[in-house]
Formats: C-alpha cells, sequence, structure tokens
C-alpha cells in the first residue's frame, strides 16, 4: 500500500500527506477507532502515545517539507510573563557580569595575575522557573486524579514523586517528536482576531475548520488549535489582561475525545495556557469522576497524549501553512513534569 496520497498539484507541487491507513503502515500499532490509545504499552510504559512513531513515521512526516520553510512556534517567556496561575512565577538573574567577574575576583584565573591580561569575562544567568510556562508540553506525569492521586498508567504520587521531581514519566520520557502537524484555524475560520473568553470549541468547529483548510487529521497527527489567544503575547506576555481575556477558551471533552478516538491524534496543542474551555461543563466534569481539567485527566492520565500549551501559530495562520512537519524536542532537566519555554518548528 503506497505510504502517501496525493492532495493537491499545482504549479508543478506535488504536496503529500499521510491516509489513514497509510499511518497504520507507518508505526500507528495500538490506536483503535473509538477508543483511541489508552494504557496499551504495558505497565512500565512511560511514554503514553508517543510509542506509536518509528522511524517509517518520522520519515513519512519528513516529506511533507517541500519548500524548506521553518516556522518558530516557541514564545519568548521572562520574569513579566503571562501564566496559569497555579504555577510559579519566574526570575532571570545575573549570576556572573564582566563587572562582576573582573570586580570579585574571586576565581584566580580571571586576574590579569592569574594569565587573563586580556580581561576576559563573561554573562550567565542563574534561572528560577516554572516547568510549565510559555510554550509547554505537558508530561504525563504532570496531572494527577483520584484519592489515590494516580496519573498515566496507573503510577501514584505517593510512590513516585517526591520533593525532587517525579522519578516516573518525567520530562526525559518524552521522546524527540517528529511527527505530522495539522493547524485548526477555529478563530480563522470564525473570521475573529481571537475567540471570546469561555468560548468552547466543538466538534463541529473543528470539521468546519478542516473542511475550509481542505486539511484532515489522520493517525498519528500533532493537532494544534489556534484560538487566536497568542497574537497577544507581544514580545514577552506581559499584557495579561488582554492575553487573559481570550486564555479560557479552548476544547471541551467532546472535541477532545473526537480528536483522539476519532481521528487518531498523537498530541493535541493550542495557543492558550491550558489547552481547553474553562470552566468546564458539569457533564464534563462528571465525565471523569469530578474535575476542574477533565480533558486534561482525559488525554494526560486515561489516554497518555501529551497536551502542547502556548504554542505560537500566529505566522501559521497567517501563511495558511496548515500541514507540516512538526519538530520538537525538550529539555532534559530530570524530575520536570513539563518541557518550559520551548521552540518547537513547524517546516513545510
Amino acid at each position: 500500500m503506497p505510504l502517501f496520497r496525493v492532495l493537491m498539484i499545482s504549479a508543478g507541487m506535488v504536496a503529500f500527506t499521510l491516509s489513514p491507513l497509510a499511518a497504520q503502515d507507518a508505526g500507528m500499532r495500538q490506536w483503535t477507532k473509538g477508543k483511541g490509545w489508552g494504557w496499551v504499552w504495558g505497565p512500565d510504559d512511560e511514554v503514553g502515545a508517543l510509542n506509536e512513531m518509528t522511524d517509517a513515521s518520522r520519515l513519512a512526516a519528513l516529506q511533507l517539507v517541500r519548500q524548506g520553510k521553518a516556522y518558530d512556534l516557541g514564545l519568548p517567556y521572562d520574569r513579566t510573563s503571562y501564566k496559569w496561575p497555579g504555577h510559579s512565577p519566574g526570575e532571570v538573574m545575573s549570576f556572573r557580569t564582566p563587572a562582576g567577574v573582573k570586580g570579585q575576583k574571586d576565581l584566580p584565573f580571571t586576574t590579569p595575575e592569574g594569565g587573563n591580561a586580556g580581561g576576559t569575562a563573561w554573562h550567565s544567568s542563574a534561572l528560577f522557573i516554572s516547568d510549565n510556562v510559555a510554550t509547554q508540553i505537558d508530561g504525563l506525569g504532570h496531572i494527577t486524579h483520584g484519592p489515590d492521586d494516580h496519573f498515566y498508567n496507573g503510577f501514584k504520587a505517593a510512590e513516585w514523586g517526591g520533593d525532587f521531581g517525579l522519578r516516573k514519566t518525567d520530562v526525559t520520557t518524552i521522546p524527540p517528536v517528529v511527527a505530522r502537524g495539522v493547524l485548526i484555524d477555529v478563530a480563522g475560520y470564525k473570521k475573529v482576531d481571537a475567540l471570546p473568553g469561555h468560548y468552547e470549541i466543538t466538534v463541529e468547529d473543528l470539521e468546519g475548520a478542516l473542511r475550509a483548510q481542505n486539511v484532515d487529521v489522520t493517525p498519528g497527527t500533532v493537532a494544534l488549535i489556534r484560538t487566536g489567544t497568542a497574537r497577544y503575547w507581544g514580545r514577552n506576555g506581559s499584557d495579561h489582561a488582554k492575553i487573559g481575556e481570550h486564555d479560557s477558551s479552548g476544547i471541551g471533552l467532546t472535541a477532545a475525545k473526537w480528536l483522539v478516538e476519532q481521528k487518531g491524534a498523537l498530541m493535541i496543542g493550542s495557543d492558550t495556557s491550558g489547552l481547553e474551555y474553562v470552566p468546564p461543563k458539569p457533564e464534563d466534569s462528571q465525565a471523569v469522576g469530578g474535575s476542574f481539567n477533565p480533558v486534561h485527566v482525559y488525554l494526560l492520565t486515561q489516554q497518555g497524549v501529551h497536551i502542547l500549551e502556548f504554542n505560537n501559530l500566529e505566522q501559521l495562520a497567517a501563511d495558511r501553512a496548515f500541514e507540516f512537519a512538526y519538530i520538537l524536542s525538550t529539555n532534559a532537566i530530570r524530575g520536570t513534569v513539563a518541557g518550559t519555554a520551548l521552540r518547537p518548528i513547524a517546516l513545510r
């Protein structure tokens, strides 16, 4: 069976995308339509749906690159940037500066007497930063649920948590991601700069946007949903009031289930701090036993699907770049629950 199907031929350019069946051939072994993923990779698994990436699926994703154009999906972060209120603030402090190096003289090799007659010095910074700020990927241990505080695959906080970070499903278990990516520009489909606050993105919204874009989510696709919120990030996300006005829009549980169980999304992300619509509908909350974050519980805890937050999708939308190779690698800080202040890229 061919790995690709031709989407269109225009001006000598041929664009390819994975067909659903070809996606299965490219590595989608455990996804079941109507069920999704789940805890299907064994009792010790810490990777979840990203297990489905293979050499073949990565190669297939890279075949989407026809122009060599790169899109930086990361948002710049500093001490004043907007964040979800449940995470710690950040601080960036100069640890070494030329003035400090030369004035303090606590390192003999930096002094003229120690051979540094030319006055070499350096800048370095000490960081106090949350592992959930700016452009980020939620690890599978980020959300716990239930009286036993379990997270993905039945791991429990009492057994695998602690004072120095997680010892199961920390960020180092997230493999480098190379996969087909699809932008679902809901704000563009609705013809608004940004969706209003507390707007629930429905399955109908997703289907309508995909139809208008002439693209689809197939098994193994990274689905990125644009609400328009990130257009207000600016240089560093310091306009909290304007970002907060739109940041509560997102998908509800029904849309999340549709993307995972009907379309086979490998990861789901957006340009907001939390992906999901808040506050959740009572029926969504009750569907997972009661939660203020039912989509997170469903994706991370029940399905093993990582969540991508605060992706910068503005240039992709402006260029109508709806299909691309999505590439992401996290900072490998052992014990952290999320990859933080990341710079994923889209290549087309």
